[in-house]
């Protein structure tokens, strides 16, 4: 079955893998978009060690993209940082243009949908996918009007980043699906079937899915990650307010430190401040010094699954 997205993405099925940061590589993006989905590699994609130089974080990147394309000949995707300076995120644009990514994907805020980067990506035929990090009618229709071709509209289920308003993700996508009319994709606390079809019944036309690709036998996740994925359900994450808004976390040492400040008034900017780099620690290297995030959606994964078995499962209704 087709829709807007599969055609505008050209993959067989409506599905996006969330980019996830460390968590993923060119072994896991090409097993993706080789199962049907849209493969998108991260900020850190296969990387062991974290470094702050801008040229080598723009290596990396370009690095891993070769990988990607000798593993699949289907459409993937890549991030592009926007925190970076303009010049190294010129350097991101190019290595899209230069490689042929057919796709890439910008998390961002109000008015980051500039000329500059849009223009050379549409002059080039490269997709566009824009998550905002707070969606709301106002900025997705600004984004829309910028050339954003895809749409992802993210509700407070999500793990990651969470959105400033706590608005769930099926109160979130008909508002957005309304407002605007290119796609919308549906994300935060989809891991099952019935997930996706209540996506698609409120005006989606794609999910974005991470917390269920964490748990899948080609992710980078620590394994013991993985099991504590299986054997918990949203009953057991800890919410506390950080930069910018707020994060999720598994009752790591850290993830329990990170809500008894939160809890005991600290500010945002003290707990930002432990947060930094602990993502991979906790995801990455499996370890309780660091935290875990994850959406509401993880009482639904009971299984450690490949990432074709996941699509599948996901993807039930359009094969």
């Amino acid at each position: 079955m087709k829709n807007k997205v599969t055609q505008i993405l050209n993959i067989k099925f409506p599905i996006i893998q969330g980019p996830m940061n460390w968590l993923t590589d060119a072994k896991f993006v090409a097993a993706v978009s080789n199962a049907g989905g849209l493969g998108i590699l991260g900020p850190n994609a296969g990387q062991e060690n974290p470094t702050r130089d801008s040229n080598e974080i723009v290596n990396r990147m370009h690095q891993e993209v070769i990988k990607t394309k000798e593993l699949t000949n289907k459409p993937f995707g890549m991030v592009l940082v926007i925190t970076m300076n303009a010049k190294d995120t010129q350097a991101l644009v190019n290595i899209a243009i230069t490689e042929h990514v057919p796709v890439v994907m910008i998390n961002g805020v109000p008015g980051i949908l500039k000329p500059e980067l849009i223009t050379p990506l549409k002059e080039n035929n490269i997709k566009i996918i824009y998550r905002p990090l707070n969606p709301t009618v106002a900025e997705v229709r600004e984004a829309e009007k910028a050339g954003a071709d895809i749409i992802v509209a993210t509700g407070f289920d999500e793990g990651g980043t969470l959105p400033k308003q706590v608005i769930g993700t099926f109160n979130i996508v008909p508002t957005i699906s309304d407002a605007i009319n290119i796609p919308v994709i549906a994300a935060g606390g989809i891991t099952d079937i019935r997930h996706v079809r209540a996506a698609f019944a409120l005006g989606a036309e794609g999910v974005y899915v991470g917390s269920a690709f964490l748990a899948t036998k080609e992710n980078r996740a620590a394994s013991n990650i993985k099991e504590s994925i299986v054997n918990s359900t949203s009953d057991d994450l800890y919410l506390f307010r950080t930069l910018p808004y707020f994060y999720r976390s598994l009752p790591t040492t850290l993830g329990k430190k990170l809500k008894n400040m939160s809890d005991s008034g600290a500010s945002r900017e003290e707990i930002d401040q432990l947060m930094h780099g602990m993502m991979r620690i906790g995801m990455y290297k499996g370890k309780e010094e660091g935290y875990i995030s994850l959406g509401n959606g993880i009482s639904e994964i009971h299984s450690i699954l490949s990432v074709k078995d996941l699509i599948s499962n996901l993807m039930q209704d359009f094969i």
